[in-house]
């Protein structure tokens, strides 16, 4: 390879530079959603979590700008009139929103984001912006080991398990709002699909922007 190419190639010297993408694991609460986004972050340098800015308080040990990023009521206030968010809710009082500038900025230069968002986060993510969403959805191999997983908490109250049975049931009837869909009997197993997806996902033509150039001087 001519020394002329490699003005085209990533810092890694054999990959081509390519577009970020926004990677969404959505799943029902006790599908394992959670202990794939810690695996996927550990396993994988190239991705790391959207920090949602948020209107709550900081609890104990949280950190401005690496758990959330933390703002006033006013602040998010002019964020919302700026349309500066992809996707914002409130909950129990408090506003939790994606913020849209910093991530097209990071996307642009090849980050990779991971998002631990519902369906309707989800949708409302994919509308702003579809082509650079990645959409998965991890299901439980039976509503009976959901129910035992939920179970296996210890935690919760019958009420709040039954609850939270009532809105896994609901989360799983969007399923088909996504773009790929695994059940989680193993987790490894489960884990391996889902970096599959993730690699797969970067080598899309579109995603890789290094291409054009580097295919115009292979013709020379």
């Amino acid at each position: 390879m001519g020394d002329t190419n490699h003005s085209n190639l990533h810092a890694s010297g054999d990959t081509l530079h390519r577009r970020g993408l926004m990677f969404i694991l959505s799943s029902p609460s006790g599908a394992g959603k959670t202990t794939l986004s810690r695996k996927l972050l550990e396993a994988d340098h190239e991705i790391k979590l959207s920090v949602s800015v948020t209107t709550r308080p900081p609890r104990p040990g949280e950190i401005d700008g690496v758990h959330y990023t933390f703002v006033s009521n006013a602040q998010f206030d002019a964020m919302v009139a700026e349309d500066d968010f992809y996707e914002w809710a409130e909950v129990f009082g408090n506003r939790y929103g994606t913020p849209k500038g910093a991530i097209r900025a990071a996307l642009k230069q090849g980050q990779d984001f991971l998002f631990d968002i519902d369906w309707q986060g989800t949708q409302q993510l994919y509308q702003k912006d579809q082509q650079d969403v990645v959409r998965v959805f991890i299901l439980p191999p039976s509503i009976d080991e959901l129910h035992r997983r939920l179970k296996g908490r210890a935690t919760d109250s019958e009420e709040v398990i039954a609850a939270r049975m009532e809105r896994a049931r609901a989360e799983i009837s969007h399923w088909d709002g996504y773009d790929y869909v695994i059940i989680n009997d193993d987790i490894e197993v489960c884990f391996a699909k889902v970096r599959a997806i993730l690699e797969a996902e970067r080598m899309k033509r579109a995603r890789q922007t290094g291409l054009i150039p580097f295919v115009r001087e292979l013709m020379g």
